[in-house]
């Protein structure tokens, strides 16, 4: 996977932290600040907007963005709904679509499994290592299992396998908006040093898009 491997000169930093505070999605390019997603249509979210999270346990990238993306979508009040996708077909993928499934996720579940991983330095990398991890914190292990093995997380996986596809994601984080558009810390902070400005120019980036959908959603009533 490709990650936040490339970032421009600190010198740039502070010049773009000024113009995006103010940016809007016109003054951001797409093919270089954001890419444009040909989707057959957008997500079925009302009059909100679509925030996905496309991610993957063991990234370190993912790891570091995990708190920062919390604080932005606590910003956004009722103009999103978020959602997380977690990338792949491993252990960890699993293990996340079945948490999901049994609303498991919360309480601060999601967190432990970055904390497991990136902290404790336990891999999670096995069915068996993370069933026990889970279990160990609290969950049903007979509930787990159960949904581990149905068909609808063999589905969900396979699903977020396709998304990716069509949204054409080659590193992970990044963020879909409203099903059209995709960014990350890589594409809106391209050439950053800083990984907190990296932060910050994708969520300036993100702003912007959600404001052009919301837009694009009032236009089509």
């Amino acid at each position: 996977m490709r990650f936040l491997s490339f970032l421009r000169p600190l010198l740039a930093t502070a010049a773009f932290m000024a113009a995006a505070s103010g940016a809007y999605a016109a003054d951001f390019k797409d093919g270089l600040d954001f890419n444009t997603v040909n989707a057959p249509s957008r997500p079925d979210t009302g009059k909100k907007v679509e925030v996905l999270e496309v991610f993957m346990y063991h990234c370190p990238h993912c790891n570091a963005l995990d708190v920062p993306l919390a604080d932005w979508v606590k910003k956004q009040g009722d103009k999103i709904v978020f959602r997380r996708m977690h990338l792949g077909e491993d252990a960890q993928a699993k293990a996340f679509y079945t948490l999901e499934a049994m609303n498991a996720l919360g309480n601060g579940m999601h967190e432990k499994l970055f904390r497991a991983i990136h902290v404790e330095h336990n891999r999670l990398n096995t069915d068996q290592l993370v069933l026990d991890f889970v279990v160990k914190n609290g969950i049903d292990k007979a509930k787990y299992l159960e949904t581990f093995n149905s068909f609808g997380v063999q589905t969900r996986m396979k699903r977020g396998v396709q998304l990716a596809n069509m949204y054409k994601l080659d590193s992970v984080p990044a963020l879909v908006i409203d099903g059209h558009y995709t960014t990350s810390p890589a594409v809106a902070g391209h050439g950053l040093t800083s990984v907190p400005a990296a932060h910050a120019a994708m969520f300036a980036v993100a702003d912007s898009l959600i404001a052009k959908s919301l837009q694009e959603r009032a236009g089509k009533k």
